[in-house]
């Protein structure tokens, strides 16, 4: 019985581990998501956040790229003043990979 006992404690304590890991993760994730939502106030007035929001809604992927851009070009200092609507979508333009067209030819 002890080798069993044993085999259940060595188990008990590595799911223990891993949970205090993924806890740990999390913790991290939600801190770094804070400081970025901190520095997106910084940027984009309401206007511009509504948009990204709106984008976010549509194409998750799409609004974390535009995020992450924004904040390394106020990291190094590209974007000096906050952002309004209008400027932002100039921004997005410049930011957003360009649509590729599909032309179905019928022959």
């Amino acid at each position: 019985m002890d080798d069993a006992e044993a085999i259940k404690r060595k188990m008990m304590e590595q799911m223990q581990r891993q949970l205090e890991e993924e806890q740990k993760m999390q913790e991290e994730k939600q801190i770094i998501e804070a400081q970025k939502k901190a520095i997106l106030r910084n940027i984009l007035d309401s206007e511009a956040r509504g948009r990204l929001e709106r984008i976010r809604m549509a194409k998750p992927h799409d609004a974390e790229v535009i995020e992450n851009q924004l904040i390394s070009l106020y990291q190094m200092g590209r974007i000096r003043e906050r952002l309004n609507d209008e400027t932002f979508k100039i921004l997005l333009k410049h930011l957003m990979p360009k649509k590729k067209e599909i032309n179905i030819r019928r022959i």
